[in-house]
Formats: structure tokens, sequence, C-alpha cells
């Protein structure tokens, strides 16, 4: 198991720059954001109530983390380590500091 704490400490701001990039990743393709609102239960009025809510943050990127493929393309994408995502999802109070990516 990977122990996300010895991964860069990120900032709140840096997490939640990670998340505002996870969500326009999902929102790119409508299937991975119609994915996201099944998983979730969330209708679209919920989710733009809540994005600025850390725990919706959150959600995005664990729901990301929960896909390897998809959480692998947005790293990519963003130029970040998987490592960034799991750290920003902690910051952002989901996720545990002591699950794998």
């Amino acid at each position: 198991m990977r122990d996300v704490r010895r991964s860069r400490r990120l900032t709140r701001e840096a997490a939640e720059a990670i998340a505002a990039q996870a969500f326009l990743f999902l929102a790119e393709e409508s299937g991975r954001l119609g994915r996201f609102l099944a998983d979730t239960g969330l209708d679209p009025d919920a989710l733009r109530q809540g994005l600025s809510e850390p725990a919706l943050l959150a959600a995005v990127l664990g729901h990301i983390r929960s896909d390897e493929s998809s959480l692998l393309a947005f790293a990519a994408n963003a130029g970040l380590a998987p490592e960034d995502v799991a750290a920003a999802e902690v910051e952002l109070g989901g996720g545990s500091p002591w699950e794998s990516t």
C-alpha cells in the first residue's frame, strides 16, 4: 500500500484546482459525466449547487480514482501524478491517506 502522506503536500487551493480540472475532465464527455451522476445520485441542479463544496469536489476526485483508466487519463491530461489526485482528494476531506492508488 502506498502512503499518500509521503506525496507532496497540497494546499487547499491546489487541491480545489485539481478537483476543478477533474470536473472539467468529466464534463468533456457526456458518458463520463453521466456515470458520475449515476454513481452519486446527483441531478444536474444539485451538481451545479454543490461544485463549491469540498465534499463534492472530493467525490469528483474519488470517482476518477475509482477507475484506473480514468485516473491515468486525467492525470496525464492535467500533467499530474496519480498520487497528486489522491492527495487532493484527502486534502478536500475524502478518501483515506492510506489508500493505494
